[in-house]
């Protein structure tokens, strides 16, 4: 039950990023939420300041031309009835198919209303990378119909 709820919640957050869908986005978010990165802490605790940092990264993504994003290895574990931590390995891979960047993100999931939703994220070197306790599958595929 709990993969294929973080199966879903990824995959229509890839979707949203391909399409760079400022509100499906926002809807994998649940705020406040948290952005860690090595240069920065983002607290995003609106939708205009959610709305900014994602423009920033959506500008971002556009002007590396990134075709594809690539899910190296993903697991997660069940810390409670309504909090899940997932760990994502990802590559971005632009549209001359070279690795634009690659990295580890950790993601606090929270149940809220019935849907999971990212509260923090923490995206560090692939080497800070981690196996949790269950492997799920994200697969690269933005054209297709998500229901959730």
């Amino acid at each position: 039950m709990h993969k294929l709820a973080i199966e879903r919640l990824f995959q229509c957050y890839l979707k949203a990023f391909h399409q760079q869908n400022m509100a499906d986005t926002r809807k994998c978010y649940q705020l406040p939420c948290t952005l860690h990165t090595p240069d920065k802490v983002v607290l995003i605790d609106s939708d205009k300041t959610f709305e900014r940092e994602f423009l920033d990264i959506f500008t971002v993504l556009s002007h590396a031309k990134i075709t594809r994003f690539v899910a190296l290895k993903a697991s997660f574990s069940v810390l409670s009835e309504n909090l899940m931590l997932a760990c994502i390995d990802w590559q971005f891979i632009d549209s001359d198919e070279t690795v634009f960047t690659d990295f580890s993100a950790f993601y606090h999931l929270a149940l809220n209303d019935g849907q999971w939703q990212i509260f923090n994220v923490v995206s560090q070197e692939l080497s800070q990378s981690i196996i949790l306790d269950n492997a799920f599958e994200i697969i690269d595929t933005p054209l297709i119909n998500i229901t959730q």
